[in-house]
């Protein structure tokens, strides 16, 4: 006899169930605080997912990631957030960091489309393909595909070999789209 897998709680599925059911009982507290406890969860899964794109630690370095930046995307106007911070043994530090549809994204769109606006605010170099905005050998930056920013701050040599062992379009589509 064949032993069923045992059944995964799925929580978005669980909540919106849930926001259903009270929404058809009429009560619209509930179903609104149901809808709001799975948009929480898909955007805790969509920055897992970012994060994954994430490179490892070079040799002889760490990585950390703030694995609870999801929970402060909702005052950043939701959307999806990851970060990992990569330490040598010297104490040398760069952060990743990546934001994807949300309001802080959409607010760096018309100044990173523009080469002009680009060219004004610093260095423009290619890293895979993509051009990225270098300010003061300390913070590198690029908008993928209008929907991810993707950063990272720390000296930028350094930081620039991070970004380029990451898949930038691999990273646009981070969670299927």
């Amino acid at each position: 006899m064949a032993l069923a897998a045992p059944v995964q709680a799925d929580t978005v599925a669980d909540a919106l169930a849930a926001a259903s059911s009270a929404y058809a009982a009429g009560d619209l507290n509930t179903a609104a605080a149901q809808i709001a406890t799975a948009a929480s969860e898909i955007s805790a899964r969509q920055s897992d997912l970012l994060r994954a794109h994430f490179p490892p630690a070079p040799e002889g370095w760490t990585r950390e990631d703030t694995p609870d930046m999801a929970e402060g995307m909702a005052m950043m106007g939701g959307g999806a957030g990851a970060e990992a911070t990569y330490s040598d043994a010297e104490g040398m530090t760069v952060t990743l960091s990546a934001y994807a549809d949300n309001m802080m994204v959409q607010s760096f769109a018309p100044i990173l489309s523009d080469p002009q606006m680009v060219a004004m605010m610093g260095k423009t170099i290619e890293i895979n393909g993509v051009a990225f905005l270098e300010q003061d050998g300390l913070t590198t930056m690029a908008l993928l595909d209008n929907r991810v920013l993707l950063q990272a701050a720390g000296e930028a040599a350094k930081a620039q070999a991070l970004l380029a062992q990451i898949d930038l379009a691999a990273m646009v589509a981070f969670d299927g789209q």
